[in-house]
């Protein structure tokens, strides 16, 4: 193997190890998302979601009709 060689292969290394760097980045990124929108559904913390009901559900209740 000469050194163009050599260092051609080192450089393809490098820009593979890059690209490796930000396709984990991204995912970790699109994992968080996501992670958020299954707990808005699901209704993590003290009050329920409506993130997965119909349209005019929980909105306010007219007692005197």
């Amino acid at each position: 193997m000469d050194v163009a060689s050599l260092a051609m292969s080192l450089i393809s290394m490098q820009a593979g190890n890059t690209q490796q760097q930000i396709a984990t980045s991204v995912l970790k990124s699109n994992i968080d998302a996501e992670r958020s929108s299954v707990l808005t559904i699901l209704g993590s913390g003290s009050s329920p979601s409506l993130a997965n009901v119909g349209a005019g559900i929980g909105g306010s209740l007219n007692i005197a009709a």
